[in-house]
C-alpha cells in the first residue's frame, strides 16, 4: 500500500472514531429522541480533509457505530445518510470553508432533515416503531427538533472550519502528500 493511501485511511480510521465517540455523547437530548452531538461536525470536517471515498467511509463507519450502539433501527439510514453528507463536501482546497463547502451546508440540512424523517415515517408503516403518534406529528416533530442537529453543526462546522483555516491547519496537517 502506498504511504498516501496508508495516511488517508488511518486519517479515516480517526474520523470514524471521532464521529462514533462524539454522535455518542449526547449534547441536548430533544423530546423525539434525537439530540445534539458533535459527531456531524466530524463528518463535515473528514469532507473537507479527505478524498470522497475515504471521508464517505469514515462517515459512514462512524455514524453506524454510534447507531448501533444508540439507536440501531436507525443505522441502515445513518450509514447513507452520512456517506452523502460528506461527500458533499469538497477537498480540494487548501482550505476548509471554502465557499462551495459553505453552500454545501444547504443541501446538507435538506438530506438529514427530509431522510431521516422519511426513514422515522417508514418504520411506523412498517409497525417497527411502536409509537402512539399521528404520521403528522412524527414529521414536524422530526422535522422541527432534528434542525437543531443540523443548526449546532452548520454553526460548529463554520466556527471550527474558520479557527483551523487561521491557523493553517489543512496545509500543515497534509504536508505528507507533497
Amino acid at each position: 500500500m502506498k504511504r498516501k493511501s496508508l495516511n488517508y485511511l488511518i486519517m479515516a480510521a480517526l474520523f470514524a472514531a471521532l464521529t462514533m465517540a462524539l454522535t455518542s455523547f449526547k449534547i441536548i437530548q430533544t423530546p423525539n429522541g434525537s439530540y445534539v452531538h458533535l459527531g456531524d461536525l466530524f463528518v463535515l470536517l473528514a469532507g473537507c480533509l479527505l478524498p470522497a471515498p475515504y471521508a464517505m467511509a469514515a462517515a459512514a463507519i462512524g455514524g453506524g457505530l454510534a447507531d448501533l450502539i444508540g439507536a440501531p433501527l436507525f443505522m441502515p439510514a445513518t450509514i447513507l445518510v452520512k456517506a452523502a453528507i460528506a461527500g458533499l463536501m469538497s477537498a480540494k482546497s487548501d482550505r476548509l470553508l471554502t465557499r462551495r463547502n459553505a453552500l454545501m451546508t444547504l443541501p446538507y440540512a435538506a438530506i438529514t432533515l427530509v431522510c431521516y424523517a422519511l426513514y422515522g415515517l417508514a418504520l411506523i408503516a412498517l409497525g417497527l416503531d411502536f409509537s402512539e403518534k399521528t404520521w403528522a406529528a412524527i414529521l414536524a416533530a422530526s422535522i422541527s427538533l432534528d434542525a437543531l442537529q443540523v443548526i449546532a453543526s452548520v454553526i460548529l462546522f463554520f466556527a471550527v472550519a474558520a479557527a483551523l483555516d487561521r491557523i493553517g491547519f489543512k496545509q500543515k496537517l497534509m504536508h505528507w502528500e507533497k
